[in-house]
């Protein structure tokens, strides 16, 4: 998963969460710096299906990939949406959500 080390993800959580309180405060910056630097639109495989993420997006309690094929959309949670080799530009904002949520 990460290309990352330890003290590099707990540097951006700190980085992305310095002026956050409570766990929806954190998601919050989290996704703001995900929504910043992560290149979309990109393409992944998902079931074996290859699909097209669009952009991302913030619900009540996590962060969801809007993923499309065709005219099907389907929004997939980031912490489960598997990366393409090369990952895009930016997806290190994911491996440091990913390792805030205990994946």
């Amino acid at each position: 998963m990460a290309s990352k080390g330890t003290a590099a993800l707990e540097a951006m959580i700190e980085e992305a969460t310095v002026d956050a309180y409570g766990d929806d405060e954190q998601l919050t910056g989290l996704f703001t710096m995900i929504e910043e630097h992560l290149a979309v639109p990109f393409t992944t495989t998902v079931l074996g299906v290859e699909v097209t993420v669009r952009t991302i997006d913030l619900t009540a309690n996590t962060i969801v990939a809007l993923c499309a094929r065709g005219h099907h959309r389907q929004r997939i949670g980031l912490l489960d949406l598997p990366l393409p080799t090369p990952p895009p530009d930016g997806a290190g904002w994911i491996d440091a959500y990913r390792h805030w949520a205990g994946r």
